[in-house]
């Protein structure tokens, strides 16, 4: 089994402890075709990239893609800051970027004070071991969905991290809008019964490493351990074996530029 592009990647720009140089020339080793680098996006408090590192980070993340001589795509992992979708990367962004990938995290500069709990509230829930109102479930299922139909989105990461909404009403959601699910090869957020439920509704998927250092570029021994056990058909995932994923962004500057 051979990972053909590794899309989620951190460098040493947010919370990664390794330069492009490091990450690509591990890239190139383990026969990758490409890969996403996609920091924390700028609405993170203390991880995420920010906007006056933007042109020094396109310059390094293209002299490192000449150097070592393997495809490098601008992507960020941006933040879902409430339940309206709304997420780091402005239309302008889009036109510059060549990924764009989502998440919920905890700390964020959310778009309103009701939004903070997709992040802090749900994830004091989970350390508590507390199960979530059902009133939580949608508040965090409708946002994760208005994301992903507001904005061109390629990859939903880590589904359900450290919050709590529907898995199958998302995968629907990606499904119809062309967004991939990834299966993180870090850990396993989804539980081999929901990601089975996940698999039904005919979404396609990548599996990314979410990478935070060098050694784990190009990392998928996790995930298929899980893709394994829950039977996950190996061409529903676009990122394997030579295949490459045909991505909401590339088409929608397409359309747009």
């Amino acid at each position: 089994m051979r990972l053909t592009a590794d899309y989620h990647t951190h460098t040493v720009y947010s919370d990664g402890k390794n330069t492009f140089i490091e990450n690509f020339r591990r890239a190139k080793e383990v026969g990758l075709e490409e890969i996403g680098c996609t920091e924390h996006g700028f609405s993170h408090l203390f991880r995420g990239l920010h906007r006056t590192e933007l042109h020094r980070y396109i310059r390094e993340l293209r002299e490192a893609e000449r150097e070592i001589g393997i495809r490098a795509l601008l992507g960020l992992e941006s933040n879902i800051r409430g339940i309206s979708g709304l997420c780091d990367l402005s239309e302008r962004d889009c036109e510059t970027f060549d990924l764009y990938v989502v998440g919920i995290h905890v700390l964020v500069r959310y778009e309103k004070l009701t939004d903070s709990k997709l992040g802090l509230g749900s994830w004091l829930r989970t350390q508590l071991q507390m199960k979530p109102s059902k009133s939580l479930v949608r508040f965090t299922t409708k946002a994760y969905i208005n994301s992903i139909e507001r904005n061109p989105v390629d990859i939903l990461a880590h589904l359900n991290y450290c919050c709590f909404a529907d898995p199958v009403e998302v995968a629907k959601c990606c499904r119809d809008c062309g967004t991939y699910i990834e299966i993180s090869s870090k850990k396993q957020h989804l539980s081999d019964e929901e990601l089975a439920k996940v698999a039904d509704t005919g979404v396609r998927f990548v599996i990314d490493s979410d990478a935070h250092s060098q050694d784990r570029i190009g990392d998928l021994k996790l995930a298929m351990q899980q893709v394994e056990r829950v039977g996950i058909p190996l061409d529903r995932i676009d990122n394997l074996n030579g295949r490459l994923p045909v991505f909401r962004l590339r088409q929608w500057k397409q359309e747009h530029m």
